[in-house]
This record gives C-alpha cells, sequence and structure tokens, in this order.
C-alpha cells in the first residue's frame, strides 16, 4: 500500500507490539476506546483459549496525535504483553540470558515452525513461534481501527460475521462442533463473512493487474497464516451458474445506478461498483493440537510428537475481526490514493466533488 502504509513488530511473549502508520491526513479525531472496543473483540468468541484471560489488550498511542487529533506526522500504537512479566528472561535480548527454557525443536505440522526454521536456520523453534504466532494479530486490529475511524468519516462501515463452524451452520451447532473438539484434544476451523458498506463506485482499477481491489484484498486475507481460500459474493459458487443466473444486472432510478443482485460481492473489473464488498474467507484448524500430530525432532531427526503451546480449540470469530481490520486499511488506501490530500477537510472535498 501506497498511501496508507504500516509495519508491525513485536513477538507474542515479547515486551510488546507496536506499529507505526504513515499515510494518516491531519485532523483525523482518533478514538481511544473505539480502538480498544475492536481489541476486545478479537479476544471473544467461543472456544477461545486462557491466554484471552491474561490478556486484555488497551492500546497507547505514542506519536502523531496531539489532543485527539492525528497531526499528519506518523503515528504509533504500542499494545503491553502482560504476559511478558514471566517470560523475560526466556525472551531476553542479551545473550547472559540464553537458555533452554520453553525452547523446543519439534515442528507442529499446518504451522510456520517447519518451514521457518529452515528458511532462517533455527533449531530453537521458540524462534519461529514468537513472530509467527497469532498473537501479533492484535497489533493489526489496532492498525485496522485506526483505518476505520477514516472510513466512517465518509460513512463506510464494516462488519463481520460466521457462516459455519466445521458442519455446523448456526450459533448451537457451532458450540456443539467447537465442544466436540475440545473433549477430543482436537481442534476446528470455520468459515466467515465480512462486508463493507457505502463504498463509492471506482476504487481499484482494470489498468494493472496489481491495481486491482479485489486482488489486494484478497491477497491481505489470505496472508492470515490460517486463512486457506477467499472468495467474493457468490463467487465460490460461480462454477454452478450459466452467466444469465450469476452476473448483476445494472438498473437506473432518479439518476442512480443499482443492481438487484450482488452475486459479484461489490467488485468488478478489479472495482467497487457502488454495491456492498462482500468477502468470504475458509479458516483452517489451528495447528497446535492438545493430542499432538506426528512430527520429526529437527535436532535428533527422530520421529515425535509436536511440540503443545497453549492454544484456542477455535478462533474463526477472532479471525474475522482480524480479516475485517485487514481490509479496512486496504481501503483506506484506496480512497487516499483517489481522493487524497494532506488534511481531512481537503479529503472530503474531494470525495463530494
Amino acid at each position: 500500500m501506497s498511501h496508507f502504509r504500516y509495519l508491525t513488530a513485536g513477538e507474542s511473549h515479547g515486551k510488546c507490539l507496536t506499529a507505526i502508520i504513515e499515510g494518516l491526513p491531519s485532523g483525523l479525531l482518533i478514538d481511544v476506546d473505539f480502538i480498544n472496543k475492536e481489541l476486545k473483540r478479537r479476544q471473544q468468541g467461543y472456544g477461545r483459549g486462557s491466554r484471552q484471560k491474561i490478556e486484555a489488550d488497551t492500546v497507547e498511542i505514542t506519536s502523531g496525535v496531539r489532543f485527539g487529533k492525528t497531526l499528519g506526522t506518523p503515528l504509533t500504537l504500542v499494545i503491553q504483553n502482560k504476559d511478558y512479566d514471566n517470560w523475560q528472561k526466556i525472551m531476553s535480548i542479551l545473550p547472559s540470558d540464553e537458555t533452554d527454557e520453553k525452547s523446543f525443536s519439534s515442528p507442529r505440522p499446518g504451522h510456520a515452525d517447519f518451514a521457518g526454521s529452515i528458511k532462517y536456520n533455527q533449531k530453537d523453534l521458540r524462534n519461529i513461534l514468537e513472530r509467527s504466532s497469532a498473537r501479533k494479530t492484535a497489533i493489526e486490529v489496532a492498525v485496522g481501527a485506526v483505518a476505520k475511524l477514516f472510513l466512517k468519516e465518509f460513512g463506510i462501515t464494516g462488519s463481520s460475521k460466521i457462516l459455519q463452524i466445521k458442519d455446523g451452520k448456526n450459533e448451537e451447532e457451532f458450540h456443539t462442533a467447537i465442544d466436540n473438539a475440545k473433549k477430543n484434544g482436537d481442534t476446528v476451523g470455520g468459515k466467515f463473512e465480512i462486508v463493507f458498506e457505502n463504498l463509492p463506485i471506482g476504487l481499484g482499477s482494470f489498468v494493472q493487474a496489481d491495481r486491482c481491489l479485489d486482488g489486494k484484498i484478497a491477497q491481505c486475507v489470505m496472508s492470515i497464516p490460517a486463512i486457506k481460500a477467499v472468495s467474493f459474493g457468490e463467487g465460490e459458487n460461480a462454477y454452478k451458474l450459466f452467466g444469465s443466473e450469476f452476473h448483476d444486472e445494472i438498473f437506473v432510478k432518479d439518476e442512480k445506478f443499482y443492481h438487484k443482485t450482488n452475486n459479484a460481492g461489490g467488485i468488478e473489473g478489479g472495482m467497487t461498483n457502488g454495491e456492498k464488498l462482500v468477502v468470504k474467507a475458509v479458516m483452517k484448524p489451528i495447528p497446535t493440537l492438545l493430542k499432538p500430530l506426528k512430527t520429526v525432532d529437527l535436532k535428533t531427526l527422530k520421529e515425535t510428537e509436536a511440540h503443545f503451546e497453549r492454544s484456542d480449540t477455535c478462533a474463526v470469530e477472532s479471525c474475522a475481526v482480524v480479516a475485517e481490520a485487514r481490509i479496512a486499511c486496504v481501503l483506506a488506501n484506496e480512497i487516499l490514493d483517489k481522493f487524497g490530500g494532506d488534511f481531512l477537510e481537503e479529503i472530503k472535498i474531494n470525495y463530494k466533488k
């Protein structure tokens, strides 16, 4: 992203998680309570593990805001890891504190452990786990909350909901599937939907592949480690339909264009078409199992069982919040690209033209 840009840093059991956002205009009201509510949403959901009882995430803003409004300078967000008090020596930056405590060498199938160990030449998989952990998504949700505050200034809002957990398709069936998995020392994944409303026509472009909005959104959702499939609207079922059944016919009323259906999920030719943006994604089951899968110890090269780290049984609801946040960042970037300016009111003037 070239306008709304951010970097995050931090480890799962490190001192804190940090993000720096660049590209925000001056004059944007930053509601810290809203950011903290979004962080709380990420920690909720049936099937979450014990870590959610340890961490009650809140954000601290250390730059880029004065008297509640952005300055147009880089904005820094920090989330403290409360569990760090118990990990200070294990996660120390000092060579003199080196210890084997909490180290492990048996990669978990489905996690970043194995490929990461080969890529970075690490035998202690703690060095891979700490950054590849889903814990880092907390700071991404904080960044996404800032993007949402920007989007709200233009009447653009987002939401998410769970569509399916394993075979279940309603809340009672969701809970049953999660309970059964937990009882068996297993995990479950699921499917969710993200919707953003009131987007203007023409965000994105058909001109070059890397400017297509659906491509940008698919990448940002697909790069959440747990995601294995992304689709738009009814795209996953498109192969079942004739063109006459799938494509959304165009109508006009009072000189305003609209569609009676939204099978395209609000994007045609890589651009928003004025309808709701509808993104669906599938999350795989969490790879850390109470009853571990078979693996190979990277130090001894002997068959063993995978390492168990504190884990959830199901985190689909949390993952949906993360995806929602990431999509908000992409949309904020597109608004800045199309209607950009250095201060909020300037962008609003451009937006209304």
